[in-house]
């Protein structure tokens, strides 16, 4: 039988403080962005689509962040190969994407070699959960598969 651990605890709670942390993040992006522009005397022409960046792309995180905390409840519940796990892989290889095309269109009015890093970062998170979603995928089968057998 299947056990949590420590570990398993202390990473849903990391994803949990990260979630809400996420949400006031995005919250507070407006207020931010202008006071950064004001202190580091960025020009008032990239506010607004330094906001538009970060907000979207602050949304998207915390989208990722919900699909971790659903799937951590199949995890902790001992059951993490089912079709709401292969959907929420889905769900965070597109909200990897949306972020690394919102950083893509940042380097055209903005470019630094963070932007670019990003955007490399979050195209291979993007590849790597839909590996794991055709992983998932086929271990839904082979358990489906078994359970009939069984």
């Amino acid at each position: 039988m299947y056990k949590p651990s420590f570990v398993h605890y202390l990473t849903k709670l990391l994803v949990d403080i990260m979630f809400y942390g996420g949400i006031v993040c995005c919250i507070l992006v407006p207020f931010l962005v202008k006071w950064g522009s004001q202190y580091f005397g960025y020009e008032e022409s990239v506010r607004i689509p330094f906001t538009v960046v970060l907000f979207c792309s602050g949304i998207a995180a915390v989208y990722i962040m919900y699909n971790l905390k659903t799937m951590f409840k199949t995890l902790l519940g001992g059951n993490p190969f089912v079709w709401e796990n292969v959907s929420s892989f889905r769900k965070l290889a597109v909200a990897s994407f949306v972020i690394a095309i919102l950083f893509l269109v940042k380097c055209f009015f903005w470019f630094t070699l963070a932007t670019a890093l990003i955007v490399i970062v979050f195209v291979i998170a993007g590849l790597f959960c839909l590996t794991l979603k055709d992983v998932f995928k086929q271990a839904v089968y082979y358990k489906e598969e078994n359970d009939y057998t069984v």
